[in-house]
């Protein structure tokens, strides 16, 4: 039976994102506060910038819904700019690939005229994205970017121990620190680990343990049957 997940996490295959699944902690608060008080924000346009997996689609897709604001794919920006009508507009890992950055300049203008709002996730800083129009640089220089760092202890603990809840997975909190000590600082790490341990109980009909932990931890180490996401 399929079970739904709610998780924060840049899996980008349609999750259900939601303001209440979202685990806080020091290396997002900056961010998950400025989602939280749009429209009050410093600048038209917004960067949230962090590594892959820190969750910036779950807070983009917050905001997404807070301010019923349109999504524009990064390589469709010119047409999205034409079509602009005046709404907030969300633009997802824009420095994934080559973007228009003539439509980025003009989308910025359009978005400053009306007084609305842009918000752009990236992995990395806008003086990072390889910007060569002058203009479109001013521009980005004026936004307002919000760091997220890798997650913290505290983060991956909140996150794997709600991974196992949503799948009504009991789990020892020992469990859950020894897997923040020994994977990977990512939360879609976090998703992976969950994901084989669930299975490797099932098949065993067993509780999942630290030796069970463990035995996933080094599979996943050596690569051995990573499950597709």
């Amino acid at each position: 039976m399929e079970r739904s997940r709610q998780l924060p996490l840049d899996l980008g295959h349609g999750t259900a994102y939601s303001r209440d699944d979202l685990v806080v902690s020091a290396s997002n608060t900056e961010a998950a506060t400025l989602v939280d008080r749009w429209p009050d924000w410093p600048a038209p346009v917004v960067v949230l910038a962090g590594p892959a997996g820190s969750g910036k689609t779950h807070l983009a897709e917050i905001w997404r819904e807070a301010a019923d604001a349109v999504t524009i794919e990064a390589g469709k920006i010119g047409q999205g700019a034409l079509a602009f009508d005046g709404r907030p507009v969300l633009i997802d890992d824009i420095d994934a690939g080559v973007f228009d950055q003539q439509g980025l300049f003009h989308l910025i203008n359009s978005v400053r005229g009306a007084g609305s709002h842009l918000l752009l996730t990236a992995r990395r800083f806008p003086a990072a994205w390889g910007t060569t129009l002058p203009d479109l640089s001013s521009r980005l220089k004026a936004a307002a970017t919000v760091e997220i760092h890798e997650p913290d202890d505290v983060l991956l603990a909140g996150v794997i121990t709600k991974l196992f809840a949503d799948r009504q997975v009991e789990v020892e909190p020992h469990v859950v620190q020894y897997l923040v000590r020994r994977i990977e600082r990512s939360l879609a790490t976090a998703i992976r680990v969950v994901e084989r341990l669930d299975r490797m109980a099932l098949e065993q009909k067993a509780r999942i343990t630290r030796t069970m932990a463990a035995d996933a931890v080094n599979a996943m180490d050596e690569g051995q049957g990573e499950f597709e996401l």
